[in-house]
């Protein structure tokens, strides 16, 4: 992989940096990573996928190569919106994206798809190991009709509210809990080098918890979502659960597609072979059945033969 790599500028000046493989005409596919990571979370996929489409990945702020600004408002969900924006209106200003989302990166896409600004410039969704907070949130005060599967979730969402506190959580970060934590769930062991990486951006990706998991799940807004959705489901997902992620999911998406897999959060990493080819197959699916469509609507819109006959006879 020889990635071409270049600094895009977000609405507040934060710089993002990107990177794109294969060739710019092809359909594109763009990959948000989520915490604690940055955009390497891709490299296997981007390999098995640059033959077949113009792909792109980028650190989302706070992380990797990318700006790192220091206040919390900076990680609110409408500035990673703005973030996502920059980058499509950089590497595809005129054609709809794939769009894939890991962890916060699917977190973040979520509310992404169903904002105003983004109509007409993401063609599918496939969502790996990260909810709407918004379905989410519904789904919890239904407790009632799910208790043990809630109480997985809870048990399981524990840190969440360990990363509401003041300072402890970056002290701990600095210590590399945040990436022995990770690890614990699956995410694969890293050299020094980029343990100390983590480390340090864990501080920063911190933010996206406080910025906005109690504001969402406090007050969920959920939006329909009218694009075709992918949701790849590990079974083995401590972070996530099979149960919420589904269950939350289902009645806000008309054209959902789950796949299940075997495996745990990290399940990207792990089996890039088997989720490239599921990212493969669903865009190459939608495409084909959007391009079918359009040549229906098209043909539906023009004469018949009969119909051509029945008109010049009344003239």
């Amino acid at each position: 992989m020889s990635a071409r790599s270049r600094k895009v500028t977000s609405s507040d000046g934060t710089q993002l940096a990107v990177y794109e493989s294969g060739a710019a005409d092809a359909p594109t596919v763009v990959l948000v990573h989520g915490f604690p990571d940055n955009h390497h979370l891709w490299d296997d996929i981007v390999d098995l996928l640059e033959d077949d489409f113009h792909v792109v990945t980028y650190d989302v702020r706070g992380a990797g190569a990318s700006g790192k600004p220091a206040g919390r408002s900076a990680y609110r969900m409408r500035q990673l919106i703005d973030d996502l924006l920059a980058v499509l209106d950089a590497v595809s200003p005129d054609r709809p994206v794939h769009l894939v989302g890991h962890d916060w990166g699917s977190i973040q896409s979520w509310p992404a798809i169903t904002d105003d600004r983004t109509a007409g410039r993401v063609a599918t969704f496939t969502s790996l190991s990260g909810p709407s907070l918004d379905y989410a949130a519904l789904w919890v005060r239904q407790v009632r009709q799910h208790p043990r599967a809630s109480l997985r979730q809870f048990m399981s969402s524990y840190y969440v509210a360990l990363f509401q506190l003041p300072r402890l959580p970056e002290l701990a970060a600095k210590r590399g809990a945040v990436e022995r934590g990770a690890r614990r769930v699956g995410r694969p062991s890293s050299d020094g080098a980029q343990r100390a990486a983590v480390a340090e951006d864990a501080k920063y990706g911190i933010q996206l918890y406080r910025a906005n998991m109690m504001r969402r799940l406090g007050r969920p807004r959920p939006v329909p979502v009218d694009l075709p959705v992918h949701l790849v489901v590990a079974e083995q997902d401590e972070p996530v659960t099979a149960e919420m992620v589904v269950g939350a999911t289902r009645p806000w998406v008309a054209d959902l597609t789950v796949s299940s897999v075997s495996g745990g959060h990290w399940t990207v990493n792990r089996e890039p072979v088997l989720i490239a080819g599921l990212i493969r197959d669903f865009v190459r699916s939608r495409a084909t059945a959007g391009t079918r469509a359009q040549a229906d609507a098209t043909a539906a819109q023009m004469p018949t033969a009969s119909s051509r006959a029945s008109r010049s006879s009344f003239r």
